[in-house]
């Protein structure tokens, strides 16, 4: 007989420490495709979350292990929005040798995302901290890229002013050119193809642009083109998370 896809899993409350729980990058994953057993054994013994988002952490707790005592848990947003003030209150839990894990909306807590300020608090307070092993779509997207993976840096979005915007973009290229470093960076989602169309337009038709979409998920695509071919190809990345990445 065949075991259950998500057998019960033992509630044994792990030492004391943050954990960094790694979410799936798409909803679509399948649902054991980026969680490992250590991290299902760790998140079945914690009930106090910081998180990005509430229902998406619910949700993936659930994914997780369906019985998980969501009720018997507490959850403290942690967003663009929280001050940095407010955040050592977050970790109370931890001050009397509680176990607290992060969850982030998709991906690895702390990289490009707002667990990154409890992370810094608990580092200065000498409480542990423990990232566990999951998806990074910067990472992956750089692995399926074919660019330069011994140096490389992330951006994060590109300024909204246009004269801001262009400067970075020849920043970029230049780091590009001289130091060989691959240049990664994201776009709001419903402007994905705008952000391919102005840089076909705005860098070398010789340089080369990879689109990394959906990473993990059902529509998973990564494409590495000449930016010449970009602005004669088709495509739709619109509303899809999608990282982009300049290199050579």
């Amino acid at each position: 007989m065949s075991e259950p896809a998500n057998p019960a899993i033992s509630p044994t409350p792990p030492a004391p420490a943050l954990y960094l729980l790694p979410v799936p990058l798409s909803d679509g994953a399948p649902a054991d495709c980026c969680i490992t057993a250590y991290e299902r054994r760790v998140i079945a013994g914690l009930r106090h979350f910081i998180v990005e988002n509430v229902r998406s952490a619910r949700r993936f707790l659930r994914k997780v292990d369906p019985g998980f005592p969501i009720d018997e848990s507490s959850f403290t947003v942690l967003d663009e929005h929280s001050r940095t003030a407010d955040v050592p209150a977050m970790l109370e839990p931890l001050s009397r040798g509680i176990a607290m894990g992060i969850i982030s909306e998709a991906g690895c807590p702390a990289v490009a995302d707002p667990g990154a300020d409890a992370v810094a608090v608990a580092q200065a307070r000498g409480y542990r901290v423990v990232p566990l092993v999951g998806p990074s779509s910067i990472l992956l997207a750089l692995m399926g890229s074919g660019f330069n993976g011994q140096s490389f840096a992330f951006a994060g979005y590109l300024p909204v002013d246009a004269a801001a915007r262009q400067k970075r973009l020849r920043e970029m290229e230049g780091r590009v050119r001289r130091e060989h470093q691959t240049q990664i960076f994201i776009e709001t989602p419903y402007r994905n193809n705008r952000l391919i169309g102005e840089l076909t337009k705005s860098l070398p038709a010789t340089m080369k642009l990879c689109v990394a979409s959906d990473v993990t998920g059902p529509r998973e695509s990564i494409t590495t083109r000449t930016l010449g071919r970009w602005a004669k190809s088709a495509y739709d990345y619109d509303k899809i998370p999608t990282i982009f990445l300049i290199g050579e």
